[in-house]
This record gives C-alpha cells, structure tokens and sequence, in this order.
C-alpha cells in the first residue's frame, strides 16, 4: 500500500479555476509540493458559467498529468458544490480591474462577489477551514469575506502579500548577489498594494556564513529606504507593463509558500508576511486585514511581537493603514447600498 493512500484525502476550492494563476498552482498542489507528498488532495473548481468548457479542459488536463495525489477534480460553477466541506479555500478569483475603472467601482464589483462567496462558505465549509484571499483588492476583498462567514474563526482568515516579502528577499539578494534563501525576516505591512511598507529594518542576511543584518549588509539608507521599497510596491505593475499580463507564475509559487507554511510551520527564529485580521497590534486598528510578521506552529498563527518601529517606519505604516480603513469603509457602504 502506497503511503498517498494512508492519508484521507483533503478538500481544496480555487476560485477563478479557470484563470492563469491557478493554471500555474494547480500542478504544484496535485504534485504535493504544499500539503505534502502524502497528502491526497480532492479539488473543486470554481468558476463563472461562461468558462466551464475552459475549466472542462484544465480537468482533462489534470487528469492527463496522472498524479497519484490526485482523488478528483470537481469543474463546476455552484458555490455550493465549490464549499462544500472544503479544508482549504483559496480565493484566486476576483473582478480585475478594467481600463477606465475607478476604484469605488472595482470595489462594488467584489464586495458582491466576496458577498456571496462568504454566505457559501459559512454555510458549506468546514469551520476548520483555511482561507487565503489573492484576488485583489485582496485585504479588503478578505474583509468582506469574514464579515459574511461570521461561524468560521477569525484566525482562518488571511490574505496574500508573501508574492510582495518573496519580491523584497529577491530584491537584497540581487542587491547582495547572494541566494534569496539568505535573506530572512524582511516584513510587508499594510496593504497589497502600492502604499505597502516593505522593511528590513529587522532583516538579516547570511553573508559567508554568517547572519548579518541587512542594513549593515547594504550600507546604503538611501537605497533601502527609496528604490527598494518603490521597487517592491510597484513590482506587480512593472510585471504587467513587461508581459501585458499580472504575475501568474510568482503568484501561484506565493500561495504555495503561505500555505505550506500554514500547514507545517515555519522556522525557528524566522517569519513570513501574511495579511490577517489584526488583534490590534502595532496599533492597528482591530479587525483590518492588515499584513504583519507571522510565525505558525502546529497551525496557528501569531503575529510578531516587540519589534522596533522608528518614527519612520511608524509613518509608512500609517499610510498604508489609512488608506486600508478607507478601503474598509468604501465597502463597508457598498454591502449595505445593495
């Protein structure tokens, strides 16, 4: 008996399954690079009516790659179906933002999605399940998704800004031409967006084997506290003017990592950037998705405590935080305007 069949298998929902970032991370899930190599997995695939016959064709494919992981892959566009007892809900899908659009109406857009989306996985999940926001405006997008899940724990919610701390490790390791795996403890807080707050203030970096912090590494404040951080906030942009496409494949290696991480822990002494809803550390404000240093152990997150914040640093997370509770409320309006 093989050990991939020892296990039960886990239920996993990817919305926008027809999409091109779940295109990417669909491999990576059947082949256990998340859940681990023994883990079966069951996906059910989300999406709107109109892409079924794409989402027929991305199954056909997964049944093509004859992974033993693989129990089933559900095509199908019932939010029902797509939540019902899953162990993990990955929200890929989200209304993009069109040319000529503002951002109140992108907003509306996706408070109705996330909406209904929240009400089905409140009623169909499990209560243990783990969710992971991606589609932007990914934080609020998580905002409106609790708000309508009320029966799930708040700590099962998180959105994405790991693609943003994998950005800013590439950044100094490129900086320092060392591997990225060397560089630890950078921090994204706030928003995924460009008003994140990318810091290393903390961050070390392993220079000929020894741990040095990255600032001492870099030896240039000008650098890290400028081009670095516009780098980062405006990389996702500069990847779309390159490719005439978002980031698909960094994308979709970010969800893998969040959520192998979610699953098994992280290191000793080290932390990853995951957007949760805040407790009100680092004074701010509580019940804001709002992306902080975390550490996970036996599948709990907590949020880092007892870091230094500089005045500096302190502005820079202001920022992002406003324009997060701006964003908070515009949907907020836009739930009870309907």
């Amino acid at each position: 008996m093989s050990s991939s069949s020892t296990k039960e298998p886990i239920r996993i929902v990817i919305t926008g399954a027809a999409g091109q970032i779940a295109y990417s991370l669909i491999h990576q899930i059947c082949n256990g690079d998340v859940f681990g190599k023994d883990q079966p997995v069951i996906l059910h695939l989300l999406d709107i009516t109109p892409m079924m016959g794409v989402l027929q064709g991305v199954v056909m494919e997964i049944e093509d790659t004859s992974l033993p992981l693989v129990k089933g892959a559900i095509p199908t566009d019932s939010e029902e179906t797509a939540f019902k007892d899953v162990d993990v809900a990955l929200f890929v899908g989200a209304m993009p933002r069109k040319e000529g659009m503002e951002r109140k109406d992108l907003l509306n857009a996706n408070v109705k999605i996330f909406k209904s989306q929240g009400t089905a996985l409140d009623k169909f999940a499990k209560k243990s399940v783990k969710v992971l926001v991606v589609g932007n405006p990914a934080n609020t997008n998580c905002y409106i998704l609790a708000h309508y899940a009320p029966s799930i724990p708040r700590e099962n919610f998180s959105c994405l800004t790991r693609l943003d701390h994998n950005r800013a490790k590439a950044q100094i390791a490129n900086r320092l031409k060392v591997s990225p795996e060397n560089v630890k403890n950078v921090i994204i807080w706030g928003n995924h967006s460009s008003t994140q707050f990318p810091d290393v203030r903390s961050a070390t970096v392993n220079v000929n084997g020894k741990d040095t912090p990255v600032y001492d590494a870099i030896k240039d404040d000008n650098w890290l506290k400028n081009d670095f951080i516009s780098t980062v906030q405006k990389r996702g942009a500069a990847v779309i003017a390159a490719r005439k496409l978002s980031s698909a494949m960094s994308a979709a290696k970010a969800i893998c990592d969040h959520m192998r991480d979610w699953w098994n822990g992280t290191k000793d002494n080290e932390w990853v950037s995951m957007g949760v809803i805040s407790d009100g550390s680092y004074d701010i404000e509580k019940g804001l998705v709002f992306s902080y240093p975390i550490q996970i152990k036996d599948g709990k997150i907590s949020i880092v405590q007892g870091l230094k914040i500089d005045d500096w640093s302190r502005e820079m997370i202001e920022k992002t935080q406003k324009e997060l509770v701006e964003e908070k409320n515009d949907a907020v309006k836009a739930t009870t305007s309907d």
